[in-house]
């Protein structure tokens, strides 16, 4: 019995550690982000944090993923992505678009949100998600939403999905990205340690407004079903260092979906 019970435990032990051993090897050792210059580039070739970017930036190869299909017929969206390189087995790999989801409330029973993070939005999350490109089939032109490169956080679009809210057909004809888009803290790198904006397009791929001011780091949301309001929550950068620290305060703004350009502070 008591060599039973050794046995049992060794292989479990033997096999935790192989699952541990393959995950570690077969995760691709790259980080978020891409280098913004050739001088940091090389300043920084000995620091850890720079060796997912370094080899593979400055210019970096992109890529197309998906093409996105928005409430809009005559509007695509396609998503641009950085392809990487594994400093394991120099293997190349770009990542796939994953979708945000949310469980209806119970009380919105009636409603149908079709799983959509927001009534009328879709939402869109990558590895290293680089721009979006814009096409009108009633113009045949394209266009990407950023003239440069950016680390978008979230891409949100007019749902493909028949929505409702309140028992009511919600459309939506506005695009919306949170992002990062500059090297706000000066390390060479646009990456996840600087400032996360949040921007407002046209359906037509024309840059509106920012919803957030640009001094504010956004890392959270929330959505009221009631108002059919946005809240978004975020850091100020109270130093100007462009780079967020847990004491610096957050505020909480509001976006009234019904006509984004329309959003304030709420606290």
């Amino acid at each position: 019995m008591k060599r039973s019970i050794i046995y049992i435990l060794a292989i479990i032990i033997i096999t935790v550690t192989w699952l541990f051993i393959w995950k570690s090897c077969s995760q691709p050792t790259v980080e978020k982000g891409f280098a913004v210059s050739e001088s940091d580039n090389s300043q920084n070739a000995n620091n850890e944090h720079a060796l997912g970017i370094i080899n593979d930036s400055m210019p970096f190869e992109t890529q197309p993923s998906n093409v996105v299909l928005t409430g809009v017929p005559h509007i695509r969206l396609t998503t641009i992505y950085k392809v990487n390189f594994n400093l394991r087995d120099s293997s190349r790999f770009i990542s796939n678009n994953n979708y945000l989801y949310r469980e209806q409330p119970l009380r919105e029973l009636g409603n149908n949100w079709n799983g959509n993070i927001m009534p009328g939005f879709e939402g869109i999350y990558g590895f290293n998600l680089v721009n979006v490109s814009h096409f009108n089939f009633n113009t045949n032109s394209q266009h990407l939403l950023f003239k440069k490169p950016v680390l978008i956080k979230t891409l949100y679009y007019p749902s493909f999905t028949f929505d409702t809210l309140n028992n009511k057909p919600v459309k939506r004809n506005v695009i919306m990205v949170s992002a990062y888009n500059e090297d706000t803290n000066k390390d060479g790198y646009i990456n996840l340690n600087d400032l996360r904006r949040f921007y407002l397009f046209s359906i037509n791929g024309e840059l509106l407004k920012p919803l957030i001011p640009e001094n504010y780091s956004v890392f959270k949301s929330e959505y009221d079903p009631e108002n059919d309001f946005m809240f978004v929550f975020a850091r100020l950068d109270q130093n100007n260092n462009g780079q967020i620290e847990d004491q610096e305060p957050v505020n909480i703004f509001w976006i009234n979906l019904n006509d984004p350009t329309q959003s304030g502070k709420q606290y």
